[in-house]
């Protein structure tokens, strides 16, 4: 079995014209995806692959969960955690920030999410009717001692 990077899936997934690096990985790329019996794609290559799609090349969130569905349905290909991104791709598609979308189907085994500045995250879980519920920490909540501090 392969590990492969961001930089292949990129060069498999963009067509960069632009690029003169990347058009010349681009066959290499395209070799590695389909001529390799076997590939793994760790979950934070999935993470970054996402941001460069979004921030870089601007995809749109559809054309994002296109294309890590299409990851995910290669059957030579092993894909870290391929449930836990499965699970946050409809709520991708709804509109989630996908690194928010993973933190939410990682802890289906949870009461609840606690995030402290992330606002949009909690409104949009809650009109999604996500669970565990995104939430605030509760007022009052005492903070442990921290030993570490004179």
């Amino acid at each position: 079995m392969i590990a492969i990077d961001t930089n292949v899936l990129a060069c498999f997934y963009v067509d960069d014209p632009n690029d003169p690096e990347a058009v010349k990985e681009r066959p290499v790329a395209r070799a590695v995806m389909t001529d390799s019996p076997s590939l793994f794609v760790p979950l934070t290559v999935v993470l970054e692959l996402e941001w460069l799609l979004r921030a870089f090349y601007r995809f749109q969130p559809a054309q994002i969960v296109g294309v890590l569905e299409h990851l995910l349905g290669l059957g030579h290909v092993n894909t870290e955690e391929s449930e836990r991104i499965a699970a946050a791709l409809p709520l991708a598609t709804e509109g989630m920030d996908f690194a928010d979308a993973l933190h939410l189907a990682g802890s289906q085994h949870c009461e609840a999410l606690y995030t402290f500045d992330d606002r949009r995250f909690a409104r949009r879980a809650a009109r999604l009717d996500c669970s565990p519920p995104v939430r605030l920490p509760p007022d009052g909540v005492e903070a442990a001692p921290d030993d570490r501090q004179p």
